[in-house]
């Protein structure tokens, strides 16, 4: 990656032409750098951001120059000014800031989705985290504790061990150090629990498994570590008519109602208190490289910024 001065973009037809005030970074912009997830070059990464509209392309309705929105699936944001698609444009409430709209859309959306629709959690379930100290995890625990549910979470160190434990989780292991799995087998009286939610991938997949309960989940909706390689379905029924899922945020707001309920209840419930964001890192936009080495390299803990 490299800072590019380019002509300052105009808004088409459904567009929207926005100063960012904070873009987010994710490891969804890693795997578009590696090209695990191809993208046409050259190409302007970042999916996620916040700003307020300078101008609108035509038919564009329902917004105004001078309004601030946020966005988690219109690519271009690590950027100064971006073209956003409308349709994905969030209004910002009042009182949100900037940065904590641009953590609040990718980040907390795939949180709300995980813990409300992919496997909605209830009381009396027991789920573990995975990476609990990132900038999903620690959200995730928030919206499971909310949910009434118990939450293991896992972590490399003991920094951010008391990170997820500041979030709410029930126990913490260091998979460091510790066997995850023994671990959840001894915190549930050897029943496992009824879901794992594991953004890191071949690492950890074959043996979450087995920290699951009968007839339960593994939502796979990250890959930190690598790909899963090739899987034999078999090994679902003989450890217990498990289920396996891979989910993405883009199929949990791919109406523009479910878009805007969805960013709707998150923004609400970081009004209200109930749901604490942390942003660990910023960096200026010309560092966006050392954000990715960074993130990579596992050294952040909760939501990690560029600020241009």
């Amino acid at each position: 990656m490299e800072a590019a001065e380019l002509p300052d973009p105009a808004p088409g037809p459904g567009q929207l032409l926005v100063k960012l005030e904070a873009a987010g970074v994710n490891f969804i912009d890693v795997y578009q750098r590696t090209g695990l997830y191809a993208v046409p070059m050259p190409y302007t990464l970042g999916l996620e951001g916040a700003g307020r509209i300078e101008a609108m392309g035509p038919g564009v309705e329902g917004l105004a120059v001078g309004a601030r929105v946020a966005w988690s699936t219109s690519p271009g944001s690590y950027a100064t000014y971006a073209l956003v698609a409308a349709e994905k444009a969030v209004p910002v409430p009042a009182g949100i800031a900037g940065e904590a709209a641009a953590e609040a859309m990718l980040q907390g959306m795939t949180a709300h989705y995980l813990a409300r629709a992919t496997y909605p959690l209830k009381a009396g379930d027991a789920c573990i985290v995975h990476a609990a100290a990132g900038g999903v995890g620690l959200l995730l625990i928030q919206l499971a504790k909310l949910a009434g549910a118990r939450v293991l979470g896992t972590v490399s160190t003991p920094e951010k061990a008391q990170l997820a434990r500041e979030a709410g989780a029930d126990e913490v292991v260091l998979y460091s150090r510790d066997d995850f799995v023994a671990a959840a087998k001894q915190w549930t009286g050897g029943s496992g629990v009824q879901v794992v939610y594991d953004s890191v991938g071949k690492d950890t997949f074959e043996r979450s498994l087995d920290c699951l309960a009968r007839r339960g989940m593994l939502v796979l909706y990250g890959q930190s570590s690598g790909p899963v390689g090739p899987f034999d379905l078999q090994v679902l029924y003989a450890k217990g008519s498990l289920f396996v899922t891979r989910p993405t945020l883009f199929h949990y707001t791919a109406s523009r109602e479910e878009l805007l309920a969805r960013a709707g209840e998150v923004f609400d419930w970081i009004a209200a208190g109930r749901l604490k964001l942390r942003i660990g890192a910023r960096f200026p936009l010309d560092q966006a490289a050392e954000a990715h080495r960074q993130l990579e390299a596992r050294l952040t803990t909760g939501k990690v910024l560029l600020i241009p």
